[in-house]
């Protein structure tokens, strides 16, 4: 029997390799994990984690401007960036602090350092030189953010990565991109009253999402100040006296102080030496797994972001679970990538979880589709016009619900629920013989009887 010096080598210490290593260090296994920055990965140091604490930081502009509604005065008010950067560094530093204990709890060897694969059991670590072997390899390596280093002038712009940390806050900011990432700190910096500018080569925000969700969203947006240049792309950026300058592709020059990419993110695996040792890669950079994350090396298996499948943090942590249970537990589990409930961060907050409108009637011969748009009884008092959408797609033959999609406050929290009554298999009179809970924006998801129309072979009627 073949003798290694780990059990397991996990690369890569974000949020799926982590809980792999823990998991398998706990059930005795000798375990490593190398991570050439922070633990934690992407979510926890320059991703969902600090993304959020800034969208509630920017959430405040809004409950100060509603407060006289509902009979307060607020006096004068100052918005301190360097603050609120100082305080969200504290906060990740706690947070990486805890991956790092529950890995040396469990008995787990961390190593501050790159790491590659050299052979289907061994890996180099490249702060040492030293070349090591491991019975098993996980790449958990994560994804970036797409650099773009055919744009003339990249190097005049950031990525989500530098977001974070900016000195201070621009006052104007152009974001190329309007997937999820791009629209959330697009939301956020409008918030602190920052001018923001989306340039974007598609017709509609939001592409995957529902339709109603995307113009819902985009209507919004653009009621709190948000510019949008759609089909436009950018064609060079250049900087001159601190400003940059953008040219687009629609003869237009743009001009702030910073310029954020956010148009997608790519698999993390270059220089990791996987096709050397014999693991494919699709052309993106993706490594191929089966159903189980296995590469085509039996011995090397990835998840999370650098497989490119669901992209989210909680599903990473799902597939280092199904690999733990297939590889130590004698329990073959194959992660399950369906009705992943999702939220955008946006203002206003988007939750969905199931198939938009469009990709069900590609799918389904008959929908009824239940819409609702409404003021919340919160904006009531202070005048807000901002509106909350509530939509219910069910299969019209089966009655089971196949999405449901929401826009306003709440929203993600609201979707996280609905996730466990979908993947339950409910239908839609599941739904109407729930109780409504009064007064509550959710009541709405209850009660609404009848269908807003119908769509019967992709054509909508009524």
């Amino acid at each position: 029997m073949a003798s290694y010096d780990y059990d397991l080598f996990v690369i890569g210490g974000g949020s799926g390799g982590v809980r792999a290593g823990r998991l398998a260090a706990g059930l005795g296994k000798k375990v490593a994990v190398a991570e050439m920055f922070r633990f934690g990965g992407t979510c926890v140091i320059r991703g969902c984690v600090p993304k959020k604490l800034l969208v509630y930081a920017s959430q405040y502009s809004k409950l100060l401007a509603d407060a006289a509604g509902y009979g307060w005065t607020v006096g004068e008010s100052y918005f301190d960036w360097p603050a609120l950067v100082d305080a969200k560094n504290k906060e990740i530093a706690r947070l990486e602090g805890l991956y790092r204990k529950g890995l040396e709890s469990n008995k787990a060897e961390m190593i501050d350092s790159r790491a590659g694969v050299t052979g289907p059991n061994s890996v180099k670590i490249e702060e040492t030189g030293k070349e090591v072997t491991a019975e098993r390899i996980l790449i958990a390596t994560g994804g970036r953010a797409n650099p773009m280093l055919e744009l003339p002038g990249h190097e005049h712009c950031i990525s989500s990565d530098q977001i974070f940390d900016l000195p201070e806050l621009p006052k104007r900011l152009i974001v190329l991109g309007a997937g999820y990432i791009a629209l959330e700190f697009a939301c956020i910096f409008a918030h602190l009253g920052t001018e923001v500018t989306v340039v974007y080569r598609g017709p509609e925000i939001l592409r995957g999402f529902d339709g109603d969700v995307r113009a819902q969203l985009h209507e919004a947006m653009e009621k709190k100040g948000v510019r949008f240049e759609l089909n436009a792309n950018f064609k060079s950026v250049s900087l001159q006296a601190g400003v940059r300058h953008v040219e687009l592709t629609n003869g237009k020059t743009i001009e702030a102080e910073q310029v954020l990419l956010a148009a997608g993110r790519k698999p993390n695996t270059e220089m990791l030496g996987l096709e050397a040792a014999g693991v494919a890669l699709e052309w993106d950079g993706r490594v191929c797994v089966n159903e189980y994350s296995q590469t085509d090396v039996p011995s090397i298996y990835a998840v999370g972001d650098a497989t490119d499948r669901v992209n989210l943090t909680p599903v990473a942590i799902h597939e280092a679970m199904c690999f733990i249970d297939t590889v130590y537990k004698d329990n073959p589990t194959m992660p399950d990538h369906a009705l992943v409930p999702t939220a955008v961060f946006s203002q206003p907050e988007i939750g969905t979880v199931g198939l938009g409108e469009e990709e069900a009637a590609e799918r389904f011969p008959h929908l009824k589709v239940f819409k609702s748009v409404f003021r919340p009884m919160k904006y009531i008092l202070p005048g807000r016009d901002e509106k909350m959408l509530m939509k219910i797609i069910v299969d019209g033959d089966s009655d089971a619900v196949l999405g449901v999609h929401i826009v306003g406050p709440d929203a993600g929290e609201m979707a996280q629920l609905l996730g466990i009554s979908l993947k339950m298999g409910a239908t839609k009179a599941d739904f109407d013989r729930t109780m409504a809970l009064h007064p509550t924006a959710a009541e709405e998801l209850v009660t609404l009887y009848q269908p807003s129309y119908e769509v019967v072979d992709g054509k909508r009627k009524g």
